[in-house]
C-alpha cells in the first residue's frame, strides 16, 4: 500500500470504527445484549479503531521513510481488521460460532503488522 491508500484506509476505518460503535450502542444494544454479544460487538470497533491509528501512523511513516515493509504494515493491518473486526462483527449478526476460527488470524496479522513496524523502523532511524 501507498502512502497515500495507507492514509485514506486508516481514515476510512477510523470513521467506519466511530459509526459502528455508534450504531452498536444505540440501535443494536439491544439485539447485542438479547444474544450477549455486546462485549464482542465492542472487542471489534476497539480493534479496528486501534488499527485504523496504526494505519495513519504507518502512512506518515511511509511518507518520512520511504521503507518497502512499511507497506507490508499497512497492508497486514487491514486484512487484520477485515479478519478479526471482520469475523467478530460477523459472529454478532449470525451467531455462527465457526466464524471465530478466522479472528485468531486477524490477530496474527496484527502482530505481523507492527512487527514489520517495529523493523521498518529499525532500519529507517539511524
Amino acid at each position: 500500500m501507498n502512502t497515500k491508500t495507507t492514509l485514506l484506509t486508516g481514515a476510512l476505518m477510523g470513521l467506519l470504527g466511530v459509526a459502528l460503535g455508534a450504531f452498536g450502542a444505540h440501535a443494536l444494544k439491544p439485539m447485542l445484549l438479547e444474544s450477549g454479544r455486546l462485549e464482542t460487538f465492542e472487542l471489534a470497533v476497539r480493534y479496528q479503531f486501534y488499527h485504523a491509528g496504526a494505519l495513519l501512523i504507518t502512512g506518515i511513516l511511509q511518507h518520512l521513510f520511504p521503507v518497502g515493509l512499511l507497506r507490508w504494515s499497512a497492508l497486514l493491518f487491514v486484512v487484520g481488521i477485515l479478519l478479526f473486526s471482520g469475523s467478530l462483527y460477523a459472529l454478532c449478526f449470525t451467531g455462527v460460532t465457526a466464524i471465530a476460527m478466522i479472528t485468531p488470524v486477524g490477530g496474527v496479522c496484527f502482530i505481523a503488522g507492527w512487527l514489520l513496524m517495529l523493523i521498518a523502523v529499525l532500519k529507517a532511524v539511524k
